[in-house]
């Protein structure tokens, strides 16, 4: 950065070098929260490239041993921030089939029928659509911080405002908002751990992150359904106020974390100190708020229909993603209805899908081990995997998924012990974790400069099933009877198997051929595996890979 008394037009400071240069204590925690743009005096030395003027500006990035680089942070702070971001994740997950747990009270206590009832999960599952549209754009723009703050606070008010509804459609217009503003943890929760994160380490912190969009609905009707048969529906409304309340007091201690939004507040502020223009390395000023939202907007899409990829894997990860949150609708009719369980001990019939996708996650956990054996055979020079290295746990959770469907549905028979539906449901949380965590490597390895908008597309997409599938499972009981019922997911999950196997072995002919797959994996290549041969024409765009990767 330039001294206050001279100048180079080489860089921001004298030519000359300080003979020792000095070390300065890390930046506290208490000020990495309050201050997007603080940093210690070692900055103010750095030699920045430019001359600080608006024609050639200083470009700022960050400087070595820059201890407000989320990357270099200190670990416990990284751990802190991770498991806080989980929790968060975790949170809204949990309050999203919460309430399905005292569906007979609000029918009794508003008079509602079942169908509008179950809306309630519908709608709180299609307000996650929200997230990519809105809450992304707006990070990009204003920081993870912020967003993240704001939303949970508002996530909590209209959750503890549930309690107070005076009728059915009062319950369903708040829920509605609560899943809008806690989509903003389905968002930005997983960009917060990459900001932290090189690729290398990220797999062990986004395993917290794993268990997060299953473990919290399979855990809600456990709880809940012995709140709800006990204390009424109001309790579940408090519990999951106090579990987002809890998230929200949380996130107000998690720093920001996204390298654009913090350098361009550093730029600002050295302009500010020294009267010199500053200007982010990754700020290349297209990023307008128009542009932003239009990006957001149209790209999921353009994904969506042009790249066979995301299409097939987005409509793979949606039934799946679907056919779990009609397992909400579908439980009680097997295990109540069927069986005859108390609505107390109903909450229980989730206990295999937990225990499964417990399993899951420490299967994911050694085949992250797998992952960087591949990683380190790979030829001198080449730090990046094959994208199609990510799918082989799929593999595996592709035929589990259909064989745990099918013993479900065809065990269910009141005469056979309710043990035999139990372990299909245990195979059915292991593959879910499985495919989900691979599929989503997958998508981000292959789309690395458009991840974002990759898993944006997936995310939308599953939004829409999920919201879907509780909608019609109670007729499509009603009509075909439990085993034929519970046979229709298994069916679609069987003629979805084959696709991760296809792009295992076809992926890389199938990536040349998609236009922002290949552009992806161009600049990716020139990136990491070929630095000295990427030509000047290709440095911005190889900047905004660093920043996006």
């Amino acid at each position: 950065m330039a001294s206050s008394t001279t100048t180079s037009q080489e860089g921001s400071t004298a030519n000359t070098p300080a003979p020792t240069k000095a070390s300065y204590p890390p930046i506290p925690l208490w000020k990495l929260i309050t201050s997007q743009s603080a940093f210690t005096p070692d900055v103010l030395e750095h030699t920045f490239p430019g001359s600080g003027t608006p024609e050639d500006p200083y470009r700022v990035e960050w400087i070595p041993n820059d201890s407000r680089n989320p990357l270099i942070m200190p670990s416990w702070i990284k751990w802190m921030i991770t498991i806080i971001q989980a929790f968060a994740f975790l949170s809204i997950t949990f309050a999203s089939s919460a309430m399905s747990a005292a569906d007979p009270q609000l029918e009794e206590h508003f008079g509602a029928s079942s169908t509008l009832v179950i809306a309630d999960t519908s709608l709180f599952i299609l307000a996650f659509a929200i997230g990519p549209a809105v809450w992304a754009p707006l990070s990009e723009l204003y920081g993870r911080q912020i967003v993240c703050v704001l939303t949970y606070a508002l996530t909590t008010l209209f959750s503890g405002a549930v309690i107070a509804s005076k009728n059915i459609a009062t319950v369903l217009v708040l829920r509605f908002f609560s899943g809008a503003f806690g989509a903003s943890a389905i968002t930005n929760s997983g960009g917060v751990v990459s900001d932290m994160f090189t690729a290398r380490d990220r797999a062990v912190a986004m395993l917290a992150f794993i268990g997060a969009p299953f473990l919290g609905p399979s855990i809600a009707p456990i709880l809940c359904n012995y709140l709800a048969h006990g204390a009424g529906w109001q309790w579940v409304a408090a519990l999951i106020t106090f579990f987002v309340g809890t998230a929200f007091v949380g996130v107000v201690f998690v720093p920001e974390t996204y390298h654009p939004v913090l350098l361009r507040r550093r730029a600002a502020k050295l302009s500010e100190m020294t009267g010199k223009v500053y200007k982010s390395k990754l700020d290349d000023g297209s990023k307008t708020p128009v542009v932003v939202f239009k990006t957001a907007m149209l790209r999921p899409w353009a994904l969506l229909f042009r790249e066979p990829i995301v299409l097939l894997l987005s409509l793979y990860m949606a039934i799946i993603y679907g056919t779990m949150y009609m397992e909400f609708a579908a439980f009680p009719i097997v295990f109540v209805g069927s069986r005859g369980w108390k609505q107390a001990n109903s909450g229980l019939s989730f206990v295999g899908m937990g225990i499964g996708q417990i399993i899951g996650v420490v299967i994911s956990f050694f085949d992250n081990t797998r992952y960087k054996r591949v990683i380190d055979r790979l030829p001198q020079g080449v730090t990046v995997a094959p994208p199609e290295a990510r799918l082989f746990p799929s593999l595996i959770g592709a035929v589990l998924l259909p064989i745990a469907l099918f013993e479900f549905a065809w065990t269910n028979f009141p005469s056979i012990h309710w043990i035999a539906c139990q372990i299909g449901t245990v195979g059915l949380g292991i593959s879910h974790v499985l495919i989900f965590l691979s599929v989503a490597n997958y998508l981000v390895d292959t789309y690395t400069l458009y991840a974002a908008s990759a898993l944006a597309a997936n995310t939308i997409i599953r939004a829409l099933f999920g919201a879907a599938f509780p909608l019609f499972t109670t007729p499509m009981y009603d009509k075909l009877g439990i085993h034929w019922g519970s046979s229709i997911p298994a069916f679609l999950a069987l003629a979805c198997a084959p696709f991760p196997y296809l792009f295992h072995t076809y992926g890389p002919k199938v990536r040349r051929h998609c236009r922002y797959a290949a552009e992806s994996a161009r600049v990716m290549d020139e990136l990491h595996n070929q630095p000295s041969k990427v030509p000047a024409s290709t440095e911005d765009k190889t900047s905004e890979a660093r920043e996006k990767v």
